[in-house]
């Protein structure tokens, strides 16, 4: 829903992966300069309980953010903590995380402009 709703004006990169492998994804962004623009586990949502996960970074690299580094880091080692999956299969079900995560975007998007 994040790359259909934003991917025409933002650089939306859409990953077909589970929760995990989104934060490790981010991390090595990260690594290379990018710096977080909201935190990854942003929503009352556990990583356990969606397949959804939208997370904004800078475009720009730029010198290795420590902050951005620490946060990336703690949230990959709070994700583990969830190690089962729920699995969904009702069409109803996802669309509902699906709007979640879109919302939480929408909202940082928004703040971001302010």
């Amino acid at each position: 829903m994040v790359h259909n709703k934003f991917g025409e004006h933002y650089q939306v990169r859409f990953q077909k992966n589970n929760y995990m492998q989104v934060l490790k994804s981010t991390r090595d962004y990260i690594h290379g300069g990018h710096t977080l623009l909201t935190h990854p586990l942003a929503g009352s949502v556990k990583p356990n309980e969606t397949p959804y996960k939208s997370i904004m970074i800078t475009t720009v690299k730029k010198k290795l953010n420590h902050e951005s580094v620490k946060i990336i880091e703690e949230s990959i080692y709070t994700c583990e903590k969830f190690v089962t999956t729920t699995k969904h299969d009702h069409q109803e079900v996802l669309k509902d995380f699906q709007y979640i995560d879109c919302s939480l975007i929408e909202n940082a998007i928004a703040s971001a402009k302010r």
